[in-house]
Order: C-alpha cells, then sequence, then structure tokens
C-alpha cells in the first residue's frame, strides 16, 4: 500500500545447475551455478550469474568468519568422504545446503559489506584474486570488476553490449531497471581485477 512496501529491498540467490567438470584425466569435481537477482543498493549489479565449486564456498566462509568474528556464521553442507558426485541425491543435497547458506549469509548486513562476498557472487575471480583485490594490489575497482564480468558472462552478454550501444534500452528496462546505481558501494571500493581467472590450486 505504501511507497515503503513498493520499494522494499529484495536478494533473490539460487544455487543450480550443478555439472561435473574435469580437473585433469584423473580428477573432477562439481561446480554449482550461482544465480542472483536484486534490487538491493549493496549490490553492483541487479543480475548475476557464476560458477563455483565446494571448496571455493569453503573459502569464503572462512574468510567472512575472520572478519566478522562476533558473528556465527551459518554452516555449509558436511563435507562427507562417502559423497558421490554420480549420486543425484547427493549432488543435490549439497546444492541445496550451499543455497541455504548463501540465503543465510545474505540476510546480515554486515557480511554483506565484506567485498569477498561480492567478488564471489558476481565474478569469477579465483580466491587467489579475490584477496589480492581486497588487499589493494589489482588495478579495477570492485564494481568496475563486477561490471566488466558482465560482457564475459554466457549468460548475460547482450547486457553490456546494449549499455555500450545505447541501444534496446526499452526492451531490457526489466532486466536491468536498476542496474546503474547512482552511488558506488562505498563498503566495496578496494581495487580489482577483471579478467577471471583459472580455478584455484
Amino acid at each position: 500500500m505504501t511507497p515503503k512496501h513498493e520499494k522494499q529491498e529484495f536478494v533473490t540467490v539460487l544455487v543450480r545447475d550443478p555439472r561435473t567438470q574435469k580437473e585433469d584425466s584423473w580428477h573432477s569435481y562439481i561446480d554449482y551455478e550461482i544465480f542472483i537477482h536484486t534490487n538491493s543498493m549493496c549490490f553492483t549489479r541487479k543480475t548475476s550469474c557464476v560458477r563455483r565449486r565446494f571448496r571455493e564456498f569453503v573459502w569464503l566462509r572462512q574468510r567472512l568468519q575472520s572478519n566478522a568474528v562476533l558473528i556465527q556464521l551459518p554452516e555449509l553442507p558436511s563435507k562427507t568422504p562417502f559423497f558421490n558426485m554420480n549420486n543425484p541425491h547427493h549432488v543435490d543435497h549439497r546444492r541445496q545446503g550451499l543455497q541455504e547458506f548463501l540465503e543465510k549469509i545474505l540476510q546480515d548486513a554486515l557480511l554483506l559489506s565484506d567485498s569477498r562476498l561480492h567478488l564471489f557472487l558476481q565474478t569469477q575471480l579465483s580466491p587467489e584474486d579475490m584477496e589480492a583485490c581486497v588487499s589493494g594490489q589489482t588495478k579495477y575497482s570492485v564494481a568496475d570488476a563486477i561490471h566488466k564480468f558482465a560482457s564475459l558472462n554466457r549468460r548475460f552478454p547482450i547486457e553490456d553490449e546494449e549499455r555500450k550501444q545505447g541501444k534496446n534500452d526499452a526492451d531490457s528496462d526489466s532486466d536491468r531497471s536498476s542496474s546503474r546505481l547512482g552511488p558506488s558501494d562505498d563498503s566495496i571500493s578496494c581495487a580489482c581485477k577483471a579478467s577471471p581467472a583459472s580455478e584455484e590450486s
């Protein structure tokens, strides 16, 4: 009824589309697509889509916990030696656990101010590159990296092109109605590399 209700912020996160990736001739792993749709001022982009593997979630939780020692972070799904990537039930159980983890994380304003979380969710940078970014050792801002990633992302390549050419604005308003935030997010203003990086070791 009131304008307040109409402008209520939301963050939708989906962890979906598990895929087996070959690391080398002997080793494989599963990664998951993380889809974000939001109108929150905390986010540089309103939609994003990246792929992450379980060990990167473990890294994220450790880093968030070390920066927010007074907060008890939610647990990740347990890493069991009996996990079988060929078992759809095991894979889906882990996928659900990862989604629940992110849903809880995204409800905490303090955690939302951590630039690592934004880089994890909206770029394909490796943990090493994200660490370099938050230490100020790289060239581009976090917001620049996230915007740059959109042009490299298989799900949303047209968005960046349209913005450059100034075409079809009306057609894509629903996809990016607020993707160009006025002020950039000061809480994530460290420098950052924009190009996607290879998997962590």
